[in-house]
């Protein structure tokens, strides 16, 4: 979907395990229907100045070469489990050919994972030119990358410290993606407010220890009152239709 100034590209909208799940016999894993088929969730926003990955997944080779992905200016991780960072080695194609490091911004902890899973490509004797280039920028406020202004938004999931982030462009489109959360404390609501879209964590219909329901998903939708919402990280437990 896009606005006139922002193309987002959903490259997963699956949980952790995916959709089709192994070894299930579920109607939603044996549906023929394509939108039951579902990568690990992950986002490509392309502006006309910047392109932005969110989250490395294991299956971001897939992704990439099913969009034809050939760029990206940064990484925003929004926690460190392992659906969301274990494609971390792939980013390594969008590294060649350039002088400078790949930014990736995540929080602290986030990048102390990253970089203790993938201390080699943090080292200072990473010259190899054939090795991601990682250039860590820990998240504490808003900033910007190119023509897109950025705000963390921090939520509850599960123990691990986790961030949404909410985009906002320079024709005046807002949105905001939320793909991991339980719940929202009072102070990231106040930063979802006027959006034209919602991307928002929408696991199954019955409740979940760290992923909010379809019910729960929907209160937070009824109370911030976007524009647009599009829910993702849908498990087998959710047929699209």
């Amino acid at each position: 979907m896009s606005s006139d100034n922002a193309y987002l590209t959903f490259l997963g909208t699956g949980t952790s395990v995916g959709v089709p799940v192994i070894g299930c016999i579920c109607e939603v894993c044996k549906s023929t229907d394509p939108r039951n088929n579902r990568t690990r969730s992950s986002l490509f926003i392309s502006t006309p100045e910047t392109q932005i990955l969110i989250d490395s997944g294991p299956d971001l080779r897939e992704q990439a070469l099913r969009e034809n992905l050939t760029s990206i200016d940064a990484v925003l991780y929004t926690h460190s489990h392992l659906d969301h960072v274990v494609g971390f080695d792939e980013l390594r194609a969008f590294c060649w050919g350039n002088k400078d490091p790949l930014p990736l911004y995540a929080s602290e902890s986030c990048l102390n994972v990253l970089i203790n899973m993938f201390g080699w490509a943090f080292h200072s004797e990473n010259t190899h030119s054939g090795y991601i280039k990682p250039d860590p920028r820990p998240i504490s406020k808003q900033f910007t990358i190119g023509d897109l202004s950025i705000q963390p938004l921090p939520v509850i999931h599960g123990t691990v410290d986790t961030h949404g982030y909410r985009f906002d462009t320079k024709d005046g489109f807002s949105f905001a993606y939320l793909p991991d959360v339980k719940s929202i404390p009072e102070e990231t609501m106040e930063l979802l407010g006027n959006l034209d879209l919602l991307i928002i964590d929408s696991l199954r219909n019955s409740p979940h220890s760290t992923h909010l329901s379809l019910p729960e998903a929907l209160a937070i939708v009824d109370s911030l009152s976007p524009k647009r919402t599009l829910l993702t990280h849908l498990s087998h437990e959710l047929d699209h239709a």
